[in-house]
């Protein structure tokens, strides 16, 4: 039988997860992929390859998680909803685990009027709770209308939540439908208005969801004041409070005072209960995030095993139950 994910070993132990992402080239080398993800090797316990985020064609998810598989580095490999019917999202599926991929986090995809090719047409043949039903039933063995696979796959199924959208019990309740469709981690949007969060994760917790998935809050690196403008204004699903704009204008190294915010951010996410770990966004600066990981105090990092390295193991409350 293969094994498990890094990131799924990491999260049934109770350890404090961190991962991070990295988006794909706009040409067919694995060059600069490789080189950013060796640079988080030792710092993140997997790393998140989008797929065409923002409705920009880029190498393809598969192929850049399966390189890294060959690199020995845990991918997380995102399907969207967006560009594929249930037929080449299963075969999708089924090249990501032959190529040693352990993960796949199911989301809806951007739309394609933010992206390059506005006048592409989205598929949409499932929704995300279908996409995750659908991929969480591979792992039992079963395609969709219930067929038996030959050989059931390997894989920690994931799913992503917004906190900031309104209603928030409208949020908790997708998060519900997601993690009885078989999500077992989630990612969140990133989260920089930490009253509102910890407001949803009260709401998460009443639902008991945090002892049925394990929570990733978002963290984003935001390199200066026009970057936290661009997020606030233009970004769907993210809430920038002023004071972090404010922050950013007045430092006198803007990208400075975002590394202090994200490792401040990860901070209070760890002493918020059902929290699990982190995912941080630092696009384009992934070369901050060994220092981001060290600074919040989360490195070394678990060993394969599950056994604890250092200061890594989660904070009272923070353990999650994975049944």
């Amino acid at each position: 039988m293969s094994k498990p994910s890094n990131l799924r070993k990491v999260l049934e132990a109770g350890h404090f997860a961190v991962t991070a992402e990295v988006g794909p080239p706009r040409f067919a080398d694995f060059a600069p992929l490789r080189q950013k993800a060796e640079l988080l090797r030792r710092y993140v316990d997997a790393v998140n390859i989008t797929d065409n985020q923002s409705a920009v064609a880029r190498l393809s998810s598969q192929a850049c998680c399966g390189e890294l598989a060959r690199m020995g580095i845990d991918a997380v490999f995102q399907v969207t909803c967006r560009d594929r019917n249930r037929i080449a999202i299963q075969s999708d599926i089924l090249g990501a685990v032959a190529q040693g991929v352990r993960n796949i986090l199911c989301l809806s995809g951007d739309h394609q009027r933010f992206g390059s090719d506005p006048q592409a047409k989205s598929v949409f043949d499932l929704d995300s709770v279908q996409l995750v039903r659908l991929a969480a039933d591979m792992t039992r063995g079963l395609f969709p209308g219930g067929r038996k696979m030959e050989v059931s796959l390997e894989a920690y199924v994931g799913a992503v939540v917004n906190p900031f959208a309104d209603p928030v019990d409208l949020q908790v309740i997708k998060l519900k439908k997601k993690a009885r469709a078989g999500a077992r981690f989630v990612q969140t949007q990133c989260v920089f208005d930490l009253e509102r969060f910890s407001r949803f994760m009260e709401r998460v917790r009443e639902a008991g969801l945090d002892r049925e998935v394990g929570i990733l809050a978002g963290v984003s690196l935001l390199r200066s004041a026009g970057a936290a403008r661009f997020m606030q204004e233009r970004v769907p699903g993210v809430t920038v409070p002023e004071e972090v704009v404010r922050r950013l204008e007045l430092a006198p190294d803007p990208e400075e005072e975002g590394v202090k915010i994200c490792v401040e951010t990860i901070d209070r996410m760890r002493n918020v209960k059902g929290v699990a770990g982190v995912h941080i966004m630092a696009i384009a600066l992934e070369e901050r995030v060994p220092e981001i990981v060290r600074r919040a105090g989360l490195f070394p990092r678990p060993d394969p095993a599950g056994q604890a390295l250092g200061p890594v193991s989660c904070r009272e409350g923070n353990r999650v139950d994975q049944g």
